[in-house]
């Protein structure tokens, strides 16, 4: 229920995005949609900036500076709980926030090269079309296509190894 609001939502946001089949300037585009439609695409926009920015060689340099500086501070402050509480809890606070960036441009970047191979296989006149939306599948049936895929993989092997050793006969 909650995927195909969501799915719906998207819709939404898609179709009031666009007036007339042509896009609109981007003060009418963003009076046109909700208020959802703008905080999920005003996230996604922060997140791959944050999440190039922290992913970046500078930020772990940063990142390693502020471990150094917090360690040299430990005499001063005698090393106390307080002053592990603090590495402790900006860590704690970091890691969260980061699972939230990391994973929505994982979803981001998986959703989008599922989408590219379903064009391709769409594409290619021999595909099985029922491949497209694979990730849908359930296990049971995720599982005997990968079966299936090792029976095919198996007898190009088989057919290889003939073909060497046709090539070997004739060789010789």
């Amino acid at each position: 229920m909650r995927a195909a609001l969501t799915r719906s939502a998207m819709v939404w946001c898609m179709a009031t995005a666009t007036s007339n089949g042509k896009k609109s300037d981007r003060t009418n585009e963003c009076d046109n949609r909700d208020f959802l439609c703008r905080i999920r695409d005003a996230f996604g926009v922060f997140a791959r900036k944050t999440s190039t920015v922290l992913g970046s060689a500078w930020a772990f340099v940063c990142a390693i500076l502020i471990i150094v500086v917090w360690a040299m501070t430990g005499p001063t402050f005698g090393y106390s709980d307080t002053w592990q509480l603090i590495i402790n809890t900006g860590t704690t606070i970091v890691t969260f926030l980061m699972v939230f960036l990391i994973q929505n441009t994982q979803n981001r970047d998986a959703k989008a090269v599922h989408l590219k191979l379903d064009e391709l296989i769409r594409a290619v006149g021999p595909a099985r079309n029922k491949l497209v939306d694979l990730e849908k599948l359930s296990d049971d049936d995720l599982k005997s296509l990968e079966q299936e895929f090792e029976r095919v993989r198996k007898t190009a092997q088989g057919a290889k190894a003939e073909v060497e050793d046709l090539k070997d006969a004739a060789s010789q």
